[in-house]
């Protein structure tokens, strides 16, 4: 793997990790036809999450620093004997929202991990994933304006939202069009929709770090490939930001048929390449 791949492997990371068109499809897609291992790049994949990491925590540094000063404040609320109090606080309630939704994605990714590791292998599989994506963005752009907000929001929500993304680690499936469309099912705001959908990606993202790195860590790295994979992981990082910038204005205005068009086409063509490859 050499730099124009790390570059174009880090783009497609940054970019479809938070675009509703599949980060997982578009980088098992990229190292079939670059002819990439990923057992013998498994390091590389780490830290090109951690740079889609580091752009989310760019974009709602703000909300997250509230998290975490509520967490502190809540830890001594529950030693003082004065209980969560999650209707009173707002970011409190989107903490703990936060972590119902991540309950269900957690137990997903573990059960059936082998499984889909196994159909990266697949790309008619991955096709099928694309495909997936693109009716889940249409229905997307159908759905109506909604009003509701983490303070309407409910733990049976919360749940729905983490059973979509974590059947969104089949390869193909888009993370973040499968929670957004969840958010839209359950009527919250476009807005909070969004941002609800950016946040439970941190302990997804790093979820799979945790899962990943035990193994990225044992593999010999060639040192020449250190230059390419901080450029990668650069690359994801900026491309991350851009993406999530993007994704806030096109759930806005309501054109997510657009990637509704590209996933089709994209899963159609994939399809034809892994029969044709096969």
């Amino acid at each position: 793997m050499g730099y124009f791949e790390a570059v174009i492997l880090g783009l497609l990371q940054g970019l479809a990790e938070f675009l509703p068109i599949s980060s997982s499809g578009h980088l098992a897609l990229a190292q079939d036809l670059f002819h990439v291992n990923p057992d013998k790049v498994l390091l590389f994949a780490v830290l090109l999450h951690l740079g889609t990491l580091i752009a989310v925590f760019v974009v709602y540094w703000k909300d997250i620093w509230e998290l975490i000063v509520e967490l502190c404040v809540t830890i001594k609320d529950l030693c003082t004997g004065k209980g969560l109090r999650l209707e009173e606080r707002p970011v409190r309630k989107l903490g703990v929202m936060i972590i119902v939704a991540t309950i269900p994605t957690a137990v997903i990714g573990l059960l059936f991990q082998d499984f889909f590791s196994g159909l990266y292998n697949s790309m008619v599989a991955v096709g099928i994933g694309f495909l997936i994506t693109g009716v889940l963005m249409f229905l997307a752009e159908k759905m109506g304006s909604a009003n509701r907000d983490i303070r309407k929001m409910n733990c049976r929500n919360a749940l729905f939202i983490g059973i979509l993304q974590g059947i969104a680690i089949y390869p193909g499936i888009s993370r973040s069009g499968s929670t957004l469309v969840g958010g839209l099912t359950t009527g919250l705001k476009r807005e909070f929709a969004v941002k609800f959908a950016f946040l439970i990606s941190i302990p997804s993202i790093l979820g799979s770090v945790v899962l990943e790195a035990p193994n990225a860590l044992k593999e010999s790295t060639d040192m020449t490939l250190l230059g390419p994979i901080a450029v990668g992981m650069l690359v994801a990082a900026v491309s991350g930001y851009v993406a999530i910038k993007t994704m806030i204005r096109i759930v806005s205005n309501k054109k997510l048929s657009y990637f509704s068009y590209y996933v089709w086409i994209l899963g159609l063509c994939t399809i034809g390449y892994g029969l044709f490859s096969a």
